[in-house]
């Protein structure tokens, strides 16, 4: 089925570019990333995966409040924020630390809202990245709007709006999509379905054949990629991007990949799945095998290892020492960024906790 001669089914089998092994997949539509390309996002895997980890020894150590690993889905993480240019957005979810990072978000401050501060820890507007969103798909709606005023200024701008399968049960999913489908706007859907929703497997949230066919009932393409084959990631995306930058509207791309850990520290996966489950994944991990890919190749030396390993401890070691530091909160932050003027109720709030700080501190 087409829609001004854009097929919208998707396919019945999701894109793969590189299998499992690390061996090429020929493909009649998409062509493979180069190989210095590969070899970017390589760097990019093997970044995300020691924030991975170190992430969750922040948390351990209670440095972190929260964190949600995308400990093997670093391939949609890093693909993501690589398919963008300069002047493009993301909007990105609870789980999409990695990609936020990619992007140009210094790790520390991509981990201010999980440690538990008040605020995003960034500027958006410096990174075009939206802070992230705890509540499901409402990220969603913001991005489609942000497209549309980008539209109606007439600028080239695309809009990637990020999600997990979970979200797509949201009333949000359906408004975003049927809003930007009406209005022909620039955004490219991200799904990735990582197979749980929390505790809900994807056979309970969708009848659907894929989340990818839902995108037909909205009038726009939809595709499934294999989330762990990043070569298949970015020659998927990137096909999308550049449609909706020349004008052909939105696109819903449905990542096939797995959550290895739990929703979150405060989650046990073990209720509710099967460990062999995710033992059968181990053989998919998107790092080894875009590494295998890289080293059949010839494409990845040992001193190239060595530096990306390097730099990723460079940044593991940064995001560190920021969330060793203690940091006294300023009180009067509850009341300083609510209104650009504060209002009369709120002043009177802050002058009788002022007070109150100042007796206590008397005594």
């Amino acid at each position: 089925m087409t829609r001004d001669d854009v097929e919208l089914l998707p396919r019945e089998e999701p894109v793969q570019l590189i299998d499992a092994a690390g061996a090429k997949v020929t493909d009649a539509r998409y062509r493979p990333p180069t190989v210095d390309r590969l070899r970017e996002g390589y760097r990019g895997l093997v970044i995300g995966r020691r924030i991975n980890d170190q992430c969750n020894a922040l948390v351990r150590q209670g440095r972190l409040a929260v964190y949600p690993s995308s400990h093997g889905q670093e391939a949609c993480q890093v693909a993501a924020a690589m398919v963008l240019g300069d002047g493009d957005w993301m909007f990105p979810t609870y789980r999409d630390s990695v990609a936020l990072i990619t992007r140009g978000v210094p790790a520390a401050d991509a981990m201010v809202l999980l440690k538990g501060d008040w605020h995003s820890g960034y500027d958006p507007t410096q990174y075009k990245v939206a802070p992230q969103a705890t509540p499901l798909a409402t990220q969603l709606l913001h991005a489609v709007g942000f497209a549309h005023a980008a539209k109606l200024r007439g600028e080239d701008t695309v809009v990637i709006a990020m999600c997990g399968d979970g979200a797509s049960s949201e009333g949000d999913f359906h408004e975003a999509l049927n809003f930007a489908a009406v209005f022909h706007l620039p955004v490219v859907f991200f799904v990735q379905n990582n197979a749980w929703a929390i505790s809900v497997p994807l056979s309970r949230q969708s009848a659907a054949p894929s989340l990818a066919h839902k995108a037909i009932g909205y009038g726009m393409p939809g595709e499934q990629v294999d989330g762990n084959d990043l070569a298949a990631l970015l020659a998927v995306l990137g096909e999308a991007v550049g449609r909706a930058r020349t004008g052909g509207g939105p696109s819903l791309v449905e990542a096939h990949t797995y959550r290895m850990q739990a929703h979150t520290n405060a989650d046990d996966d073990t209720r509710y799945r099967d460990s062999a489950e995710v033992t059968d994944w181990l053989d998919r991990d998107p790092l080894l095998r875009l590494r295998a890919h890289l080293v059949g190749r010839k494409a990845l030396t040992a001193s190239a290892e060595e530096q990306f390993a390097g730099e990723a401890e460079v940044v593991a070691t940064a995001l560190r020492d920021a969330l060793n530091t203690e940091k006294t909160p300023d009180p009067e932050d509850l009341f300083r960024h609510v209104y650009a003027t504060r209002t009369s109720q709120l002043e009177e709030q802050w002058q009788s906790l002022s007070a109150e700080l100042a007796r206590e501190a008397s005594e």
